[in-house]
C-alpha cells in the first residue's frame, strides 16, 4: 500500500462519516452527560454498520446498484426524518430523554441513515474493479475514523445542549431533517 492509497483511504473516510458525526452531534444534544462508557458502544455500532454496508457494497455491487440508485435517497430521507422528527416532539413535550441515541433500536436506525451513502461509495469501487487491498484500506480507515466522529460528536453535542437546553435539541431535531431532506434532493 502507497502513500496515496492510504490518503484516499482517509479522504474517502472522512467524507464519508461526516454525516455520522453531524447526527451524532445534533442527537446528544438531549442529554445531561455523556461519558466514554455511553459513547463507545454507540461509536462502535456507527463504524461496524457504516463498514458493513460499504463492504456489502463492495461485494454485490453489481446486483445492487438499480436499487440503491432508485432507493437510497427516500430511505435516507425517512430515517433521518424519524430521528429528527422524534427530537423535535421529545423535546417540545418536555421529555427529559429524546428519543436520540438512546436505545439500540435508534443507535441502528441512526447508523442506517448515515451509512446508505458507504453502500453506494461500495458499489462504486466493485464497478470500478478496485483492487482488494485498497478496499480493505478503505474499510479500515472509514471504521477508525467513522468511530473517532461519532465520539467527537456525541461530546460537543452534549456540551451544546446542557448549555442551550431545548432551543439546541430541537435545532439537532430540525438540522437533521434538513441532511434528510438534502439527501432527498
Amino acid at each position: 500500500m502507497n502513500l496515496t492509497g492510504i490518503l484516499s483511504a482517509f479522504l474517502l473516510a472522512v467524507s464519508l462519516c461526516a454525516d455520522c458525526f453531524a447526527v451524532s452531534s445534533c442527537s446528544s444534544t438531549s442529554l445531561q452527560t455523556v461519558n466514554w462508557r455511553k459513547v463507545s458502544p454507540i461509536a462502535l455500532v456507527f463504524g461496524l454498520i457504516q463498514t458493513l454496508l460499504m463492504f456489502a457494497g463492495w461485494m454485490f455491487g453489481d446486483v445492487f446498484v438499480g436499487v440503491v440508485e432508485k432507493a437510497a435517497s427516500v430511505i435516507g430521507f425517512l430515517l433521518l426524518l424519524y430521528v429528527g422528527g422524534s427530537m423535535i416532539l421529545e423535546a417540545v413535550r418536555g421529555n427529559e430523554e429524546a428519543r436520540n441515541l438512546n436505545g439500540l433500536r435508534n443507535v441502528i436506525i441512526g447508523g442506517i441513515a448515515t451509512s446508505i451513502d458507504a453502500f453506494a461509495v461500495g458499489i462504486s469501487l466493485s464497478m470500478d474493479r478496485c483492487p482488494s487491498s485498497q478496499v480493505t484500506a478503505d474499510l479500515i480507515a472509514v471504521f477508525i475514523v467513522t468511530v473517532l466522529s461519532v465520539m467527537a460528536g456525541m461530546f460537543g453535542g452534549c456540551r451544546v445542549g446542557r448549555k442551550f437546553g431545548r432551543p439546541a435539541e430541537i435545532a439537532g431535531g430540525t438540522v437533521l431533517i434538513l441532511i434528510g431532506l438534502s439527501v432527498l434532493i
